[in-house]
């Protein structure tokens, strides 16, 4: 009789724990599925930084909406924030409302910090001071487009892998080569999410709804926004010679691959083909059939493109960026430039600044 109570508890006990956790009937191509999803609403804020990137901010929120739309139930409270609250106004001048969060205690799982184009040039110990204080408190944090700079430079990235929008990267690489940066369109590392921004945010919400609640409420917030195409975290951010041609012959994408991931130690045509695995020959004739370009003349152009990309968006001296993009000297690397560019380094420098 004992035993058959216990079991009876333990029963019960089970019943009661399954019935914790809240079900939602989504529609599929294989009729009505129910998926567990978990009971607890999360609260997600976003905070943001003036001039931020629109199109970021609501690639980031949109999905959360959607969600709790599509659920029929609030799985996300969204909160906006920012330094003095009231209106906060985008790069395009439309303004967002928003609460002021220094000095209140938002009670958030996760905040993201949304900024444009001026986060390197940012520099307010405030904003610092209360990105380190959620994370003491064991915030999670999360940045969009401009806002990982504001992150590393608070200090609160310490051994977490993120990434940043391209235009932001060597520029952060100048400010600390202590950061564990990647070129990739979003990076989750345990409580720290970051993103590339533009369209990114809609990939990395959908893996973050994915995680809380399955992946059918997710792949239904991505269709309810056309994105059917959802990309993997590791995709690049510009489209490139290997990113933006993936209807190129696999020996030309592998080449492709090997010449960007080796700028400032370049690759001999030999080395190439071997770690390809394909002669010499064959890969020049694959070349020629579809870039209309010679093997080591795209590999030059590659190194060149980023050289120029240095000289516009970096401090770095002209040595320092010869010796990057794997020139054995300056003045070589400057005569190369300017048969690429038509100007040398120095005047692509000038004629940034103005």
């Amino acid at each position: 009789m004992t035993s058959r109570l216990l079991s009876l508890q333990v029963w019960h006990l089970a019943r009661l724990k399954f019935f914790q956790f809240s079900h939602i009937v989504l529609q599929s191509r294989h009729g009505y599925r129910i998926m567990r999803m978990l009971d607890t609403k999360r609260k997600i804020g976003f905070f943001f930084i003036e001039d931020f990137a629109l199109m970021s901010g609501a690639a980031a929120v949109e999905p959360l909406r959607a969600a709790n739309l599509l659920a029929k139930k609030p799985l996300y409270e969204i909160c906006y924030f920012s330094k003095d609250g009231g209106p906060t106004y985008s790069s395009c001048g439309a303004p967002f409302h928003t609460e002021q969060l220094a000095g209140t205690d938002p009670d958030l799982d996760i905040l993201f910090v949304v900024a444009g184009g001026n986060a390197m040039s940012l520099q307010d110990t405030a904003v610092s001071g209360l990105v380190r204080s959620l994370a003491a408190h064991g915030t999670s944090l999360g940045g969009i487009s401009g806002g990982p700079v504001l992150l590393a430079k608070a200090g609160v990235m310490k051994n977490r892998r993120f990434t940043v929008h391209w235009e932001h990267f060597e520029e952060l690489r100048e400010y600390s080569d202590r950061f564990l940066m990647e070129r990739r369109l979003y990076i989750i590392d345990r409580d720290r999410y970051t993103c590339a921004g533009g369209m990114a945010p809609l990939d990395m919400m959908h893996a973050l709804i994915q995680s809380d609640h399955g992946i059918d409420l997710a792949r239904a917030v991505t269709d309810w926004f056309i994105h059917t195409e959802v990309r993997s975290s590791e995709q690049p951010q510009r489209s490139g010679f290997a990113g933006g041609n993936k209807n190129l012959h696999p020996i030309v994408l592998s080449a492709l691959d090997l010449m960007e991931n080796h700028i400032a130690d370049p690759l001999s045509f030999k080395q190439i083909a071997m770690l390809v695995g394909v002669g010499e020959r064959q890969l020049q004739r694959r070349f020629d059939q579809e870039l209309n370009i010679g093997p080591m003349q795209c590999y030059l152009e590659i190194r060149l493109d980023k050289a120029d990309e240095l000289t516009r968006k970096t401090r770095l001296s002209f040595m320092e960026i010869a010796l990057t993009t794997g020139f054995v000297n300056q003045g070589h690397f400057a005569k190369t430039f300017r048969t690429r560019f038509g100007m040398t380094p120095t005047d692509r420098r000038r004629l940034e600044k103005d």
